[in-house]
């Protein structure tokens, strides 16, 4: 690692920030609350008078997808979880244990207008429901003005959420660029995700800087893929979000307890 005399870490021109449990903490009671309300306004614009059909559908296509997808490093796409359900709704069973969902077959039974109104609904409610972290607006705003070119890289099953999440809570002037696994297609730490990052921050892996919560997610990933790594120790939590513990073999060039500790722990870009 490289620091300064004064010992903030030195040669850092861009930063890259995960979301849930860093931008945005998630705790168990706070996506429990999005997805009630998910489900209230879509059984709403479905024409579904049984929530509990809609909340057991929503769950067990959940479940399948921690299964299936993140440990082949996909992500748990929310528009096919939608479609999945609608799916389910209009009269198609889902598939048995050890059997796969026939996505293309549930496409053609799940109208785009039906998949939209849930995936509408969980950003709805995603904004409603979860603050962002405290300080993280100002710590944005802090580093853009300081030259740091600043990115959202983040594992999450709908994009469209954090684009939305950005823009309310006034970050998206100060961002390069969102990427997001559900656009990419595989998840952190896949290197694919972080090479298309650097491409759009224009900045060589050396000069990079990810912040982030998650072990395997985020230092392992950022450090495979030639970055520097700030971990964020214990945002985690009662999170239902996938999580992995610390393992020997990789180091972080931070620690921090709070994201707010970051700015003072970097030189400028010009320093």
């Amino acid at each position: 690692m490289s620091e300064a005399r004064d010992g903030t870490l030195a040669g850092i021109r861009a930063v890259t920030f995960d979301f849930g449990n860093t931008l945005a903490p998630v705790n168990r009671a706070g996506l429990d609350e999005v997805t009630e309300r998910t489900i209230t306004r879509a059984a709403g614009s479905l024409a579904i008078d049984d929530l509990a059909i809609l909340r057991r559908a929503w769950d067990e296509e959940r479940q399948r997808q921690l299964r299936e997808d993140v440990p082949a490093q996909r992500e748990m796409d929310l528009e096919q979880r939608a479609t999945r359900i609608v799916a389910r709704l209009r009269g198609m069973p889902p598939p048995g244990p050890g059997e796969r969902w026939d996505d293309e077959a549930a496409a053609a039974m799940a109208p785009a207008m039906e998949v939209a109104a849930i995936t509408d609904a969980y950003s709805r409610a995603f904004l409603e429901a979860i603050p962002p972290a405290d300080g993280a607006g100002e710590l944005l705003a802090n580093l853009a003005g300081r030259g740091f070119r600043l990115a959202i890289l983040s594992n999450w099953p709908f994009a469209a959420t954090i684009d939305r999440y950005a823009a309310a809570a006034g970050w998206s002037p100060h961002l390069t660029a969102v990427v997001v696994s559900q656009r990419i297609g595989v998840i952190k730490p896949h290197p694919a995700i972080f090479a298309v990052a650097a491409d759009a921050l224009a900045a060589p892996p050396s000069a990079i800087l990810h912040v982030g919560d998650d072990w395997a997610a985020d230092v392992v990933g950022a450090r495979a893929a030639g970055w520097r790594v700030a971990y964020l120790r214990g945002k985690q939590g009662d999170t239902p979000l996938p999580t992995s513990p610390r393992t020997a073999g990789v180091e972080p060039d931070l620690e921090l307890d709070e994201l707010t500790d970051l700015g003072a722990r970097l030189a400028d870009p010009s320093a």
